[in-house]
């Protein structure tokens, strides 16, 4: 194995509520839209594409520029509020990070947009530890290209995916890699072979 490529929601960290947060005072700021997204909702959402994501919430704006112009709107003011208000990392990420680093390659992943990995990145002490990222806001590809993408340009070719949806495997199975299913996230994955109940599970399957 030459590398192990991380997904970021339900599989780092958990930033469903101050998401919630900075994507509702974005639409006030930005919209006359009478609605209020909450943990329940996002949960639902995250892992899709940006573009998923916009068509998901805001049905109601017709015009592609006018939603996808509050859609980046909400992006960078969820950007910016991360950084004062990050997410919950789950519980052993930044320990086991640490030791896999010290024997493989290790890389990120995500249908989220420019700018969100780095704020993870930061906020759980990552940096060093990351060889590389990608995500669907640099590549507007769907995550099982996004993920090959990562690959050929740091000449993989013997890579595992950590994720915790079924779009995540699916991803895998474009791509041709083998996936792990964090059971902890967001989703399910009723036919996913490998698994791990804790973060920290990783480190006893690879070290």
């Amino acid at each position: 194995m030459d590398g192990i490529i991380f997904d970021v929601d339900g599989t780092l960290w958990d930033s469903t509520e101050p998401v919630a947060e900075a994507w509702n005072l974005a639409i006030r700021e930005n919209s006359s839209l009478d609605i209020s997204l909450n943990r329940r909702i996002l949960k639902g959402l995250f892992g899709k594409t940006m573009t998923e994501i916009g068509e998901a919430i805001f049905p109601m704006i017709e015009n592609i520029e006018e939603r996808n112009a509050l859609l980046d709107a909400c992006y960078n003011f969820e950007n910016t509020y991360l950084r004062n208000h990050p997410g919950t990392l789950y519980e052993g990420v930044t320990e086991t990070i640490k030791k896999l680093a010290g024997k493989y390659p290790l890389f990120i992943v995500s249908n989220c947009q420019c700018g969100y990995i780095e704020v993870v990145m930061e906020a759980a002490g990552l940096v060093p530890y990351i060889k590389d990222h990608l995500c669907f806001g640099e590549t507007q590809t769907p995550k099982g290209r996004t993920i090959c993408t990562l690959m050929e340009r740091n000449g993989l070719k013997d890579a595992v995916y950590v994720g915790d949806t079924q779009g995540d495997a699916d991803a895998c199975a474009e791509a041709g890699i083998p996936f792990i299913f964090a059971e902890f996230g967001f989703g399910d994955v009723p036919d996913a072979r490998v698994r791990i109940q804790r973060f920290a599970d990783l480190a006893k399957m690879f070290l």
